[in-house]
């Protein structure tokens, strides 16, 4: 979509709000911060931070997962900012639920090329909002499998963004191993609903695919998005994400905004 006219541009704030509470990735190390002055006397107020670059609204680089990957400072701004849909698949969102590029399809009209922002509905758990559910937005939220990383790459998509922990099904990452309790739970949901476990929809080949499968090709993601999402449902416009120009960095914290042109 072409700006024409700043005047009738309305601006979307898709970010997640970041403090000391926000949680980060499972083991990532979250926000820290602590003033180092005061106003007093010298008239200025400082402060330090220390965090991980997963937390918050944060954009995974390629050099995240892969050793030959761009650094956030070498993502050309024209892959960040461009053209895009916001799809909306909360209808059929459910924990451990697995989502294909047939529902985003469904929904919208991808164009290759675009920049795609997956609203499963599950930012409605996240820490800041009345119904935070930190387990189930982290641990229980849907992905896909092999079959939407390669639809991705065929679509040349610039980047993805998705309103919950990680673009990865939570149980093809390392949660498996570290929540069994709730492995035994997404075994029992799999068996249920596809017949199969979770070692036959994610064998070891496509571990963290979203990740594997993708970064080597560019093709890379952001998480945690989520503020107005909800006001932009099955919608074509701008995207931007605007990471820090960050030298050396794997990932980066990072804002995400949407350029609608009002008629």
């Amino acid at each position: 979509m072409e700006l024409k006219n700043w005047g009738n541009i309305k601006m979307y704030d898709l970010s997640q709000t970041i403090s000391h509470l926000t949680p980060a990735w499972p083991t990532y190390e979250p926000l820290q911060i602590k003033f180092f002055k005061r106003l007093a006397p010298n008239g200025a107020n400082g402060q330090l931070l220390t965090h991980s670059n997963h937390v918050g609204t944060h954009l995974d680089g390629s050099l995240h997962f892969c050793t030959h990957g761009r650094d956030i400072a070498s993502i050309p701004l024209d892959e960040l900012i461009g053209p895009g849909v916001i799809v909306d698949i909360s209808d059929i969102a459910e924990d451990y639920g697995i989502y294909t590029s047939k529902d985003i399809e469904d929904r919208v009209e991808v164009k290759e090329g675009d920049i795609l922002i997956i609203n499963t509905g599950y930012h409605r758990y996240a820490y800041d909002q009345p119904e935070a559910d930190e387990v189930r937005y982290m641990i229980k939220h849907p992905g896909p499998t092999l079959e939407f990383a390669e639809w991705a790459k065929k679509k040349k998509l610039k980047w993805i963004g998705v309103d919950c922990g990680s673009a990865d099904h939570p149980f093809n990452t390392k949660i498996r191993e570290w929540m069994p309790n709730l492995a035994v739970e997404c075994e029992a949901s799999f068996q249920k609903k596809f017949g199969k476990s979770i070692d036959d929809i994610f064998p070891p080949s496509d571990y963290q695919l979203m990740h594997t499968k993708l970064f080597p090709y560019d093709i890379i993601h952001a998480e945690n998005v989520g503020g107005d999402i909800d006001q932009l449902l099955n919608k074509r416009t701008t995207i931007g994400c605007f990471p820090w120009r960050f030298v050396g960095g794997e990932s980066s914290i990072c804002r995400i905004l949407a350029f609608d042109e009002q008629v």
